[in-house]
């Protein structure tokens, strides 16, 4: 390491080869664009956003979008983009089409920008915003056409399946590929967005760049009350012993956009949302976003009982 990295504050990764140009040096995931010590801070952001480069990454702050693999992605896929400006401030945005998040980051200066450096920082990030836009459109469709083809190659979902025999539920509106049971993601209009695929085993895995965010399975037919919840096994036990109709969120930080469709479709329907209750999990997220998508809605909630917890509700 030169004395130029270490007053910069780069930290040396064991066995990790050091790429210098006259953009970034990186070092492991750590880097610096320009020369200057902010390039580590927005790799830094990416790791700790985990959403870090798996190999080393020459950040090009050129404006143009680019992708790159996420650590602990699948080999091949780039779910990882960013963008970089120079101009007028070094600055950019980074995220997932995998999870849908996105971060801004820009540098940090001992003088504040002017104002007409402040006025064409925005015109970047909207510029930036709009590439973003149309980069995800294009990952949905082709994640659309892709779910279409695979919903259409399964058959239906066999009661042998080892999940759903160990869940003791029944195949309600899924169907099966090879050994993978296939969920269904769609929108309040029936479009279908992505796919879950559940295993023998109860790994689950939802087809790479779909649309998460207010879709939902939906088990039997809508009446005067509607249970929204998180997994499909949850889901199929309600439907069964309750005889509602369902929307199967698939995890609680969707809950608020599917309660939400939900409602925009069905206005006066009684929606209720049934949370899974994570009280050994810090904050307990699976009962606080049912409250948030509950409020939303003017919904009410319904949380299971185990015995010597309290719920506070």
């Amino acid at each position: 390491m030169t004395q130029k990295e270490k007053a910069a504050g780069v930290l040396p990764a064991p066995n990790a080869a050091i790429q210098e140009s006259s953009r970034v040096i990186i070092v492991g995931n750590l880097g610096r664009v320009n020369g200057a010590s902010q390039g580590v801070s927005m790799l830094h952001s990416m790791q700790m956003a985990g959403l870090a480069p798996a190999k080393v990454l020459d950040l090009v702050p050129d404006g143009k979008l680019r992708r790159y693999r996420v650590e602990g992605d699948k080999a091949g896929s780039t779910n990882g983009w960013y963008v970089l400006h120079s101009h007028p401030i070094l600055a950019g945005a980074f995220g997932s089409w995998k999870t849908g998040e996105s971060h801004n980051w820009h540098e940090a200066r001992a003088k504040p920008p002017t104002a007409a450096e402040r006025a064409a920082l925005r015109k970047h990030m909207k510029a930036m915003q709009a590439a973003r836009d149309a980069e995800q459109a294009e990952v949905h469709a082709q994640a659309r056409a892709k779910a279409d083809r695979l919903w259409q190659q399964s058959r239906p979902a066999a009661n042998a399946h080892g999940y759903l025999q160990r869940k003791r539920i029944d195949p309600i509106g899924i169907r099966q590929l090879g050994d993978m049971l296939v969920i269904p993601a769609r929108g309040a209009d029936g479009v279908l967005h992505t796919l879950q695929f559940i295993g023998p085993d109860g790994g689950k895995r939802f087809l790479t760049g779909g649309r998460i965010a207010g879709s939902y399975c939906a088990l039997g037919r809508p009446t005067d009350v509607m249970l929204v919840c998180e997994g499909y096994a949850t889901g199929a036990t309600l439907h069964m012993a309750t005889g509602y109709g369902v929307a199967v969120a698939f995890n609680c930080g969707n809950l608020t956009a599917v309660a939400r469709a939900l409602r925009s479709k069905f206005k006066t329907m009684r929606i209720l949302v049934c949370a899974d209750d994570d009280a050994k999990t810090s904050g307990n997220p699976g009962l606080t976003r049912a409250r948030e998508a509950a409020r939303a809605v003017g919904g009410a909630v319904a949380v299971p009982r185990f015995e010597g917890v309290r719920h506070g509700v």
